[in-house]
């Protein structure tokens, strides 16, 4: 088992994205209590940390706390959108503090389309700034995009250009769209229907996989990834038996997951991956339960993929 917990360092954030589920609040811990939940996770046996936000890099203290972690033995990483990263000093300095893993979420290859959806004008250029530094440095990065309504028909397009441009990318993650908190529910319209992704998913996933990459999804469900099953996040933690722990800023607190289990509609009952898929995030809400339908392949080659996996 691999388990990486999640601490919300600051909620403040220098973008401002439509579909936000974590949206700007003056809610920023100090570098004593950041010290305190990573020697948590540590306690806890823990492999690793994820600091995030808001933007983790809106934090004073954020190369304090990096160093701590590593001082303490223990692996952490960043979720950025990579606007402050883009500052080579800036960067330099992180990189000095023991930086040595990224995930930088980007939505789009489309500038103006990344400006809408961000609210930052020249956020798709700071990426790239940011993309090359890292590049150059040789830390560990990672491509985060969540799925909605005005990438779901190109998400395959944006790998590509992605990996052209940047070769030394390796891994990337899509997040479903949480529809049913914050800024969402003010922006109805980066929801999409999950059919709208389907087909650019799959061929995102399908390039990724023949140029010898990796890849993982969550809040899909299995019958809209079927063929790659095994790189659905929740599928693989409910194969393994892992658990996820994220500290919050705001009154949701520390929140534990352990069983990985979202909603389940009719068609889910004669579903031959029921047992090891999640579900539907924010079933018969903003996701309708009309489109999920029912698979007849055999799990099993599924769990031994995932198991023989490190």
């Amino acid at each position: 088992m691999a388990n990486l917990g999640y601490i919300q360092i600051t909620r403040l954030c220098n973008q401002k994205c439509r579909f936000c589920s974590n949206p700007e609040r003056e809610a920023t811990l100090t570098f004593d209590q950041a010290k305190v939940m990573v020697d948590d996770f540590i306690s806890r046996g823990y492999d690793g940390i994820i600091l995030t936000g808001g933007e983790p890099t809106i934090h004073p203290d954020l190369p304090k706390i990096i160093e701590y972690a590593h001082s303490k033995g223990i692996h952490s990483r960043i979720i950025s959108n990579g606007q402050r990263l883009a500052d080579p000093e800036y960067f330099n300095e992180l990189v000095s503090a023991g930086l040595d893993h990224v995930h930088v979420s980007i939505q789009t290859f489309d500038p103006k389309l990344q400006a809408f959806l961000t609210g930052k004008e020249d956020s798709l250029a700071n990426i790239l700034k940011t993309l090359e530094l890292l590049g150059e440095a040789k830390v560990n990065s990672d491509i985060n995009t969540t799925i909605n309504h005005y990438n779901a028909n190109h998400l395959d397009s944006l790998v590509i250009f992605l990996v052209q441009r940047f070769p030394f990318l390796h891994h990337f993650v899509w997040n479903n769209l949480d529809p049913s908190m914050n800024r969402a529910t003010e922006n109805p319209d980066v929801v999409h229907k999950l059919w709208e992704c389907e087909l650019s998913l799959r061929k995102a996933m399908q390039f990724l996989e023949k140029t010898g990459r990796s890849f993982r999804a969550e809040k899909v469900p299995l019958c809209y990834m079927t063929e790659y099953a095994w790189a659905s996040t929740e599928t693989r933690k409910i194969i393994k038996g892992e658990e996820r722990i994220v500290r919050f800023l705001d009154e949701k607190g520390m929140v534990r997951e352990t069983l990985f289990r979202h909603g389940k509609g009719a068609a889910c009952a004669v579903c031959r991956l029921e047992p090891i898929c999640a579900g539907l995030y924010d079933m018969d809400k903003s996701y309708s339960s009309s489109e999920l339908f029912p698979v007849f392949v055999d799990p099993e080659p599924i769990r031994e993929k995932v198991m023989s996996e490190p």
